[in-house]
């Protein structure tokens, strides 16, 4: 069996999702959705159970399936607007900071792909304390995760082939999406399906030193 450090070792690049992946917000996203929920006389729990890892509006019309397109739009701004607002709680994930010094000091071409609108993807990255030099976000696509396009489209700016780029996501949308896309995918946060499977954000750095290490 091939170890994890050698499947690392030929990846010349790394994309991480951000939310349940580099960041903690799974406070600000619950939040968020809890309120929504009340507002739109939906059990909160049943959508906490499917708002993690889809973009809002698919969350959105999975509910509301007979709203047309402007409606649509209201609700996505509007709960853009309550995330944006409760981006002050997000804090790094674990490793998260020791993580991203590696790769700027290694120059290891990195970025992130989230489903997020950039807006909130840059007020959560900020507030956990993380300069990203390249953001995929929702509005940069036509189709969010678990589409491979996002994943696609990072591996293109930052000038690596999706095969030599590692994938690391923690839901199931952001796992298929990076499968769908030819990288090799990267499970954290307790997810499993993945080519390399890690606990967390320090494991993936531990084995990307051990990666760098087999390089001549």
């Amino acid at each position: 069996m091939i170890s994890a450090a050698a499947l690392l070792a030929h990846c010349r690049a790394v994309l991480l999702d951000m939310d349940g992946t580099l960041v903690n917000s799974h406070a600000a996203v619950e939040a968020t959705w809890r309120a929504w929920a009340r507002d739109n006389g939906l059990d909160p729990a049943t959508v906490l159970a499917v708002c993690h890892g889809p973009d809002a509006a698919t969350t959105v019309r999975r509910f509301l399936p007979d709203i047309g397109a402007e409606e649509l739009a209201r609700h996505v701004a509007a709960h853009l607007e309550r995330e944006c607002a409760l981006a002050d709680g997000v804090l790094p994930a674990p490793g998260a900071p020791e993580l991203v010094a590696w790769l700027n000091e290694r120059s290891l071409p990195w970025g992130v792909v989230t489903n997020a609108h950039l807006r909130l993807a840059r007020a959560r990255l900020g507030a956990a304390g993380i300069e990203a030099p390249v953001i995929i976000s929702f509005d940069d696509v036509e189709h969010g995760k678990p589409h491979p396009q996002g994943y696609l489209l990072g591996a293109r700016r930052l000038g690596v082939e999706p095969g030599r780029t590692a994938g690391v996501e923690d839901s199931a949308p952001g796992l298929a999406a990076a499968r769908a896309a030819g990288t090799l995918v990267v499970a954290v946060g307790g997810s499993r399906d993945g080519d390399v499977v890690c606990r967390d954000l320090h494991e993936l750095r531990r084995l990307l030193i051990a990666a760098a290490d087999r390089l001549p």
